[in-house]
Formats: C-alpha cells, structure tokens, sequence
C-alpha cells in the first residue's frame, strides 16, 4: 500500500473520527446501506410572501403528500375517518380538543389513532435508516416508539399483543395525548427529507418574520434569495433606500405587522413627519390595500395614505442618490426626480410629458434628490431601528447562513429570477469594480459582494459598495433576483398613463422553451445538462400559461402564495416535489384559515399538473448525498487498509 504525504493527512484526520478499524468497517458497512435506500423526499417552494397560514400548512400535509399515504395506507377507512386522520396530523393540538368535546369513548379513540399513526410512520420511515429515525424521535418516547415501530407484535399467554400492552399503558396513565402530538410532529417532519425555498418569504402577507421562523426550526433547508428578502437583508444592512422601500410596500399592503410586532421598529418619528407634512394632502394612488375592516379602518387607511406618500419621495430621493453614485448600474432612467416641471407638474419619461396627479412639498427643484433637514432625520432614526432590531438581525443571519443566490442540487439549479440575457440569447455581462462579469461568475460576484456589506469591515469602500448593491440586486436591470429592465413604481404612483407602468422582462423569459440556451445555463452552472431541470420562481404563472417550460427542463413554481396576484394566477401557488420516482408539479387552491382546517377539516385541495415517470428509482447513491458518502467510503476504506497494514496507529480501548 502506498501512502502520499498529503493522503496520510487526510486519514489521520478521518481516524481522529473512526480511531478503530472496527470503527472504520461499521461505518462503511453504515454508509453502503444508506446509499442503497430510496432517495428522500425534497420539496421545493416559492414566493411565500408573508403567507404564513397557508405556507405552514402546506408544510404540515406535506403538499398533499400525507394525504394521498394516508389514502394508500388505509382504503378501507371511511372518508369522515381518514379526513379526521389528516387534520390530527396537521393539527394536532387544536384538533385533539375539539374531538375530545363530541367523541362519548377516549380510550377506543387513542388505540385506533396511535395503531394508524404507528402505521403511518412506519411508511414514511422506511426510506431511512434507524440511527436517522432515532434522532427524529423525541427522548421522552424513544424506547416506546422504537418497540412500535420495529419490534414484531407478539401475542402473549392471554391473547394480547405486546404493542397493544404499550398503547394501553400509554392511556392508562395519562400520555396519549401528549403522544399523539409528538407522533405527529414526527410524521410532518419527517414527510419532507429537504426543503428548498427558491426566494421572496418577504412581503404582501402579514408574516414574513413568521414564515422565516418556521423555517428555522426545519431540520433541512435552504433558500436562494428573492428580491423581496434581499430588500429586507438590505434593510438590516442599513441601507436606506432599501428601509424606504420596506416600509413603503408595508403601508402599500396595511401591513404594519411584521415591522411593528414582528421586529419591533418604531414607526412614530415616520407617522409625525407625514401627518405634518402630508395631513391635508389627499396623496392619490397611496391608498393602502387594506387586510381587514374594524372600527378604526378608516384613520389606519387615512394615516397609511400619509405614511406611503412620505417614505415613497423619500424613497425616491435615496434610490437617486445611489444611481449617481454608482454610473455603471446603468439605471439613469431612474433618475425622474429631476425631470419634473414643477410649475406644470408634469414629468418627462422616455422623452414624452406626463401630466402627475401628485405635488411634492419636500423636493427642492434645484437639487431634487437631497432631503430635507426631517427627511434626513426620520431616516437616521428608521435605520437605527432596523439595525438595533434584535430579531431581525437573527433572521437576516439565518437567510445568509442558509442562503445563496443559486444553488446545484444532484445536477438541477435553483434560482428565484433569471440568468440576464442578451436580445440574442447569450449570456449578458454586468461591469463590476474586477472587470465584467457574467453567468456564474456574476451570480458569485453578487453574492459576495453583499456578504461583505452585511459582515464587512464598518467604514471601507467595500462594506460601503456592498450596503448599496442590495438596492441594486433589489430593482436593477441585470440583478438575478429581478429580470426586468426597470421597477415602474414612480410610474405607478404619480402618473395615470398605464402605458408608462410596463416593466420589460429580460430576454430570459423569451428563451425559456429554448433547449441550446437551456442547456447552455445548465452548464454555466455546473448543473447537469443532459437531464438537469432549472427551477426557479419569481414570475407568478398566469391563468391559462403553463409553469412547464422546454419539455419539463424549466419549471417556474410561482403560483401566487400572495393573494394579491390569486387574480392573476387563478390559484395559490404551486408545489414541487421530487421524490425517489421523479417530480410532481402540484396546484394549491387557496387556503381559507388555519380555523376552518381544524374545525371543518378543509385541507388545501392540489391537483397534480405535471409527473416525472422514470424507469428506475432514484436511490441515495443517485445524489449529491450519495456521491460524497461514496467519497467517505472510498476515504475509510483507505483508512482500513492503513489500520491493517500497520500505517496508522488505532486506538486502545
């Protein structure tokens, strides 16, 4: 056997881990077995945008997949009984205290139930090993649900059942409750082996810190980042422009919420500045869309009006400051500020003069992106608030840490926007501060520019181009997480003319059914080209468009979680799946409240759209997983070798 110098230091460290070479053998012998196992089930998710009922309740049935187990498992339950099954699993809490109110026998209740949930984890279970079971289950119940799950149901002198003597002692003394619930928190969890989320937990819904909570307790994720959660990462970088541009979508869509309750930002030196500045001003087109009607709808909506006209000339004014700052963003068309006549009021865009239907009280003409002496004021108090809000800052550290613009998963690549192209279909340049960049290059670039404007040396240049660069990933014209040629919210607000809101998509989505540019991205991105699928979000599928894309090898998974664009899509989104059979592409309807699934036990209806058929089963060894367990494998049986053959010391018991 011949050892390099530099193979010897890897062993030794792999034998600091396995210091035995019967250690070294069991873990192979562990590692082969899990490569042979079924691929695990992943579940891939878009533009969440703050709807946490319905985003935690697809994860809860697992976008329908429990359902459908349930109905495979048990044919021969009634409807009534596996529709009850469901909702226990989903909700189990809440549901065992209903039932408890109109079930006359508990005891006959709990053995059936935990019999069915027992049975049910066993199915989902079994694409695992043990030792992965094991860390799965709670302390408390570990032995017990080991016995359960793998221990054969023998029959004892009296005719009962050695696993009918463990569910009767668990309702004996009081636990079946507690039990079910652990059970059942289980089962979810271990539904779903990986979770991909493809961007925009943020905004229009009024949980974003909710949603990204609930990820944060998943025991597998990662999400490439949207342009909405790169505007709030921005936000808590302290960029100012990008604090405007939350607050602004927050009043857009009455939802306070999350800034107020959710990350405890003061919004008081905000609303005393508008209510000033603003309070006899009728601010059309600054309307908040409301979420719910109450006895002080009216004042919220008129404050909110006020509120968004205030923070949007601010926004203004900051996004101003920013292209002029930075020239190469090739974002001049922008800069609307100064093309306004303020004796007529009326603004120039594209070359053609627009009548406003808003005046500006706080833009000074002669130098229209400065604010004024309160502007500046309200804006260093917001962005302290943003910078000292502690559970924000913990999100914004979560999204970096499990984050990243794109990612490769076993050969198919995931991003929320687009790869920019040119009009000719090639993969377009972006100048950069090292020289032109472009495809995986410039994704790289980004990404690690705005890593350094979050965890960068306060006062630098660097820490300094990446604060504003968050904006640009945000809105700008070659940002991966956009893919349009401008952001027409100015348009929106101060011009009636429909004409002047049209946001040009990147050539991208021109390409999107083009197998040679398909396949070209692919490799770009070291993705597999012959079989890898692009899957990615952003665009909301509109009713009547198909979310397939070139034969099944681009699938937009945008189907409007927002209710603001349920009009649109004529659904609630879709849901990925991809277990060891291949993909299902699933519609959600949308979700009505987590009330009426508990009480009426209404789960979220999905139809399948599209289904992958593949001749032979995806198993581990078929994923990245398996590849580098392959590579350990290959390390510890080197490690073996050296053990036996004298080149490594083992360990003494």
């Amino acid at each position: 056997m011949k050892i390099s110098e530099d193979e010897m230091k890897y062993l030794k460290l792999l034998a600091s881990e396995y210091d035995t070479a019967e250690e070294a053998a069991a873990e192979i012998i562990n590692l082969t077995a899990i490569q042979n196992l079924p691929k695990g089930t992943e579940h891939f998710l878009s533009d969440i945008h703050g709807e946490y009922e319905a985003f935690q309740h697809i994860l809860r049935n697992a976008s329908g997949t429990l359902k459908i187990k349930i109905e495979e498992i048990f044919p021969e339950l009634p409807e009534a009984d596996r529709k009850v099954l469901a909702t226990l699993i989903y909700y189990p809490e809440e549901k065992l205290t209903l039932i408890k109110k109109t079930t006359p026998n508990m005891p006959a209740f709990y053995r059936d139930t935990i019999y069915r949930l027992v049975r049910l984890l066993q199915e989902i279970s079994f694409k695992y090993t043990r030792s992965y079971v094991s860390r799965q289950t709670p302390e408390k119940y570990h032995y017990i649900l080991e016995e359960l799950l793998y221990r054969d149901d023998i029959k004892s002198a009296y005719g009962v059942s050695y696993k009918e003597n463990i569910i009767e002692s668990i309702i004996e003394i009081g636990s079946a409750d507690d039990f079910i619930k652990s059970i059942c928190t289980m089962i979810t969890r271990m539904a779903i082996f990986k979770l991909h989320i493809l961007g925009d937990v943020y905004d229009r819904g009024a949980g974003g810190d909710i949603v990204l909570e609930t990820l944060m307790h998943q025991q597998t994720v990662d999400i490439q980042w949207g342009n909405h959660d790169i505007l709030w990462m921005g936000a808590a970088a302290g960029n100012k422009a990008c604090i405007a541009n939350v607050i602004r979508i927050c009043t857009r869509y009455d939802n306070l919420h999350t800034l107020e309750v959710g990350y405890g930002i003061s919004l008081r030196p905000l609303v005393t500045f508008a209510m000033k500045t603003y309070g006899n001003d009728p601010c059309p087109n600054f309307k908040a869309i409301a979420s719910a009607k109450d006895a002080m709808h009216d004042a919220d909506i008129e404050s909110l009006t006020k509120i968004s006209k205030a923070i949007a000339v601010m926004q203004f004014k900051l996004e101003g400051q920013i292209i002029k700052n930075h020239p190469h963003y090739d974002m001049d068309d922008r800069l609307l500020l100064d093309k306004i006549n303020f004796e007529d009021h009326t603004v120039t865009v594209d070359g053609k003069v627009y009548p406003m239907n808003n005046t500006f009280p706080t833009i000074d003409p002669a130098d229209p992106y400065v604010l004024t002496d309160e502007e500046e004021a309200v804006m260093d108090r917001l962005k302290l608030a943003f910078l000292e809000s502690e559970a924000l800052q913990r999100h914004v550290r979560w999204l970096f840490a499990k984050g990243s613009i794109y990612k490769v998963v076993n050969g198919n690549l995931l991003y929320h926007g687009c790869v920019p192209l040119t009009p000719e279909g090639k993969i377009d340049s972006m100048p950069t501060a090292e020289g032109f960049k472009k495809g995986k290059e410039w994704f790289d670039y980004a990404e690690r520019l705005v890593r350094t404007g979050y965890f960068g040396k306060p006062g630098t240049r660097v820490k300094e181009r990446g604060v504003d660069f968050f904006w640009y990933l945000w809105c700008g014209y070659k940002s991966p997480l956009f893919g349009k040629r401008r952001m027409t919210t100015f348009e929106r607000l101060f011009i009636e003319d429909e004409e002047t809101w049209k946001e040009p998509k990147n050539p991208y989505y021109k390409y999107q059914d083009d197998i040679n540019v398909v396949e070209m991205i692919l490799e770009e991105f070291g993705a597999n080209v012959k079989d890898g699928v692009i899957i990615n979000g952003h665009m909301p599928v509109k009713k009547g468009t198909s979310p397939m894309h070139c034969g099944g090898r681009v699938i937009t998974i945008d189907g409007g979680f927002a209710k603001a664009y349920q009009k649109t899509t004529g659904i609630a989104g879709y849901s990925l799946i991809q277990n060891s059979y291949g993909f299902v592409l699933t519609a959600n309807e949308p979700f009505e409240s987590r009330e009426k699934a508990v009480v009426n036990e209404t789960d979220i209806i999905s139809s399948t759209v599209a289904k992958e058929n593949i001749s032979e089963r995806m198993l581990n060894r078929d994923t990245d997983d398996g590849r580098e367990m392959q590579a350990k494998i290959e390390g510890l049986k080197r490690l073996l070798e050296a053990y036996r053959g004298g080149y490594i010391k083992q360990a003494v018991d």
